[in-house]
């Protein structure tokens, strides 16, 4: 595995920043999956159109990381017909993921979307800059975490207000599974063994995908296991 850029832990200081990371861990790690939430459109494994951002600007970088915490799938997704994935930042584990260098706007509007909402209005994101930890609503994406900073830039994601062992886990489609397993692959930073070990250890998928099945869905040639 190559070098990981490092995150410092601290928080950024500027609480109004024009650019942010938005790190993903779950079926945006796929850069045709994100261009859909920031161009619009819809992927062909999903059941969903989607407005895009105001900027439809893809992303100026996006480079592998690792979160401390854990994922974890869980409620049931319309558009994947599976459980989603969740970051808990709280346990001791790791969390592969794909830090996506885009504007403070398509952070808001990718959130948005993520609601199922109209895409328009600006976060307020000195609560999650100045805390590391932000809860706008009860809803699936609507708390921000802040996993410190890049280059002086937030490293933000959002996720769940409840924790990993709050909800009942709910195994991922094969659909969510292959999208975010290929998104992790194309980083770069990790080879398909670490990648479908890592997937098939998450809560969620742990008791119904092994290894070998995620191993299966990235073969190029498309003989994986659809029938989940």
């Amino acid at each position: 595995m190559k070098a990981l850029p490092i995150i410092d832990p601290a928080l950024p200081p500027d609480r109004h920043p024009e650019h942010v990371w938005y790190t993903s861990y779950g079926s945006n790690t796929h850069l045709d999956r994100l261009a859909a939430y920031i161009r619009g459109g819809r992927l062909p494994d999903a059941d969903r159109d989607y407005p895009g951002c105001r900027d439809p600007a893809m992303p100026a970088r996006s480079i592998p990381v690792e979160l401390t915490g854990a994922m974890y799938f869980a409620t049931e997704s319309p558009v994947w017909k599976g459980g989603r994935a969740f970051y808990d930042p709280r346990p001791d584990g790791r969390v592969l993921a794909r830090a996506h260098l885009v504007t403070t706007g398509q952070f808001a509007d990718i959130a948005a979307q993520e609601m199922y909402r109209a895409p328009g209005g600006d976060l307020d994101l000195a609560g999650v800059l100045g805390h590391g930890r932000a809860v706008l609503g009860g809803g699936r994406y609507e708390t921000l975490v802040c996993a410190g900073q890049m280059d002086g830039l937030p490293v933000l994601t959002f996720t769940a207000p409840w924790g990993m062992n709050d909800v009942p886990w709910v195994p991922p489609s094969a659909a969510y599974v292959r999208f975010l397993a290929a998104g992790l692959l194309s980083a770069g930073a990790w080879d398909v063994d670490a990648v479908a070990s890592y997937v098939a250890a998450c809560p969620g998928a742990s008791d119904h995908w092994s290894t070998a099945d995620v191993t299966a869905l990235l073969d190029p040639e498309g003989t994986g296991p659809d029938h989940r």
